[in-house]
């Protein structure tokens, strides 16, 4: 038996790293099971190539738990190792790859050393984490070799010695401590397994599982078949997930049901995939599906998981992609993102900079393609996906220049556009060239009805802008439209929100006005209501409410944490109340002799006005609604 000390300059080297890397302790079954694996493959590699030649057998993965030993076990069947590689590897390269680590992060607190130990070549030395000792039985695939017992208590002494093992292989043996003991239990080294080994490439077993099996041959009085409980090797893994095969040889029915197995509590089918498959620049694979997110815009975090040549890396993908990529769902597996450091890490690496902007680009070109080849198919799908486009358009500058190709608008009357059509569309409308294009837009079609059939009326087309999104959506088109700006239709009346050369008369003179204007003002809350007069058609109604695009939306934006404009979100909101000067009704009330008659339809037409705008509660309403049928009765 050999008896040694592992030669590093930190003593108590464990408990340093169970310090830093605590908040990380559960991936050392992901680094144990991942070595397993990789012992597997290089196997599998040596035998292609005709170095080895014996019988490759079963290669099955097993973990093994056993609570009253207080042991997990990770056995494999793999190249295994010779007493002289176990030092080489264990006692030399690993423990001075633990050094650097140690020394690079001395001194410097948890939140600061978020790197994952792989990252140091720390995966087998994961597994002081969790124990009080480390056992390592290996014997390797070579002819003639011997197995090998090591041993470690977590301290710079070890023990190497002849092994009992049949086959080859290694055993990692893990005697878990009793801060650990979570780790004995069943339930919690499944629910690892599956997070982390869900899609490894080679077979994980894990205890067993019950299932039916039926009997054949046998039928009971019925005629029906007869099954009995069976036990199984419970295996926790898909060794050949959707995305390792090639796209050409999937179907639909195949990507859906790849997809009912990554989140198998969602009921609601995805709208589309894509299938990333790229061996230049980088390695990437992957199949990302698009939800059905419609206005109920919620990022939801880990829907997207990343992988490493299938060994799970993190599920918390924000700032490795971009952020509007996080509406997306599926899989992500690229060798070239590395495995085992933090996602501030990941978020500044370059090969994941231009995976990610790889990705962008196949999300925006698949969009692309479906409008193309089935413009009314994209078209039924767009209220489930606008939310995730405006998203992107806003976000990402790229994206917004390949989106502007298949981006729509929709208008009152359902009909689709795109950004070239519209513009086209409202041209023909608003002819005077010199002036800014006009987008009238409503944000809510039932509470602004009156405006938008005002606009109509007048041969002026309105969009429907009523995303969650669709305010900073605006803001983000408006600069990128040449001469254009967009304007809720109850920003003004309409023949000042499209100016045109002509101008109605007025039917009421200046001095008219004048008499009428503090009657108007009577009504109101003058701090927050100023009181116009305007031309309009006589079909137009004879008040009407409108606020200020600018004003309104400088405040929205102000609230919603506009830099510089916080003053904004404190001030009461300001409105027009516009009376519409050429209204036969408003030409009635100038004629009225009796003063308090004229008040009574002052007062009722201003609450039919405020009313339209959903701005007439509490006791006024109560007044008005008593009012109206006084005057009815």
């Amino acid at each position: 038996m050999q008896k040694g000390k592992i030669n590093v300059q930190t003593e108590n080297i464990f408990p340093i790293i169970k310090k830093f890397l605590y908040s990380d302790h559960e991936i050392f079954l992901r680094e144990l099971v991942s070595n397993a694996v990789d012992a597997t493959q290089k196997l599998r590699t040596l035998a292609s190539m005709g170095e080895y030649s014996g019988d490759i057998g079963n290669t099955r993965i097993e973990v093994l738990l056993d609570s009253k030993k207080k042991t997990l076990t990770i056995r494999d069947r793999g190249i295994g190792m010779t007493a002289d590689e176990v030092d080489r590897y264990i006692n030399q390269i690993a423990f001075s790859s633990a050094e650097e680590f140690v020394n690079k992060y001395k001194g410097k607190t948890e939140a600061e050393t978020t790197a994952i130990i792989g990252h140091f070549g720390l995966g087998f030395y994961s597994s002081f984490m969790v124990s009080d000792k480390v056992e390592v039985i290996s014997r390797s695939y070579k002819d003639g070799s011997e197995a090998v017992r090591w041993e470690c208590d977590g301290s710079p002494d070890y023990t190497l010695e002849a092994g009992v093992r049949e086959e080859r292989g290694t055993d990692i043996v893990l005697h878990i401590s009793d801060e650990s003991k979570e780790f004995l239990e069943e339930y919690k080294i499944l629910e690892l397994l599956k997070k982390y080994c869900k899609f490894l490439p080679v077979e994980i077993e894990f205890g067993v599982e019950k299932t039916k099996e039926k009997v054949e041959g046998e039928k009971d009085k019925d005629g029906n078949d007869v099954y009995k409980d069976v036990e199984k090797p419970r295996i926790i893994n898909n060794t050949h997930p959707a995305w390792t095969v090639k796209p050409s040889e999937m179907t639909d029915e195949d990507y859906k049901k790849f997809y009912n197995e990554l989140y198998p509590y969602t009921f609601e089918e995805p709208l589309f995939h894509i299938h990333l498959n790229v061996d230049y620049p980088f390695n990437l694979t992957g199949i990302l599906y698009f939800p059905k997110v419609k206005d109920k815009f919620e990022i939801q975090k880990n829907k997207i998981q990343l992988y490493s040549n299938q060994v799970f890396v993190t599920d918390q993908v924000e700032g490795i992609v971009p952020d509007f990529l996080t509406l997306l769902h599926g899989v992500i597996d690229s060798p070239d993102i590395p495995l085992n450091v933090s996602r501030s890490y990941l978020q500044s690496d370059p090969n994941v900079k231009k995976i990610s902007s790889h990705i962008s680009k196949k999300v925006a070109d698949k969009l692309e393609e479906i409008f193309k080849n089935d413009r009314t198919s994209f078209e039924q799908k767009w209220n489930d996906i606008k939310v995730f486009i405006a998203y992107g358009m806003i976000a990402d500058t790229k994206f917004y220049e390949r989106a502007e190709k298949f981006c729509l608008f929709q208008n009152t009357e359902g009909k689709f556009f795109t950004f070239g059509e519209y513009k086209e569309l409202i041209n023909s409308n608003q002819t005077d060239k010199d002036k800014n294009l006009v987008y009238l837009y409503t944000n809510n079609p039932v509470e602004q009805h009156s405006y938008v059939e005002a606009a109509r009326q007048k041969g002026y087309d309105v969009l429907v802008m009523d995303g969650v999104l669709d305010s900073h959506f605006i803001n983000t088109l408006e600069p990128k439209f040449e001469k254009s700006k967009f304007t809720r239709v109850d920003g003004d009346i309409v023949e000042k929100l499209i100016e045109k050369d002509e101008k109605l008369p007025s039917k009421l003179t200046d001095e008219q006005k004048d008499l009428l204007k503090p009657l108007f003002e009577e009504m109101v809350d003058k701090t927050i209501f100023h009181v116009q007069f305007e031309s309009m058609s006589e079909t137009d109604q004879p008040v009407i409410i409108t606020q200020s695009e600018f004003m309104r939306r400088y405040k929205e934006m102000s609230q919603l944490g506009g830099g510089g404009m916080g003053f904004m979100g404190s001030m009461p909101d300001s409105y027009n109340l516009v009376i519409n000067s050429n209204h036969p009704l408003v030409g009635r009330i100038n004629e009225e002799p009796v003063e308090e008659n004229k008040k009574q339809v002052i007062k009722q037409l201003t609450d039919l006005a405020l009313l339209s705008q959903g701005l007439l509660k509490g006791a006024a309403l109560t007044e008005f609604i008593k009012r109206s049928v006084d005057l009815i009765d």
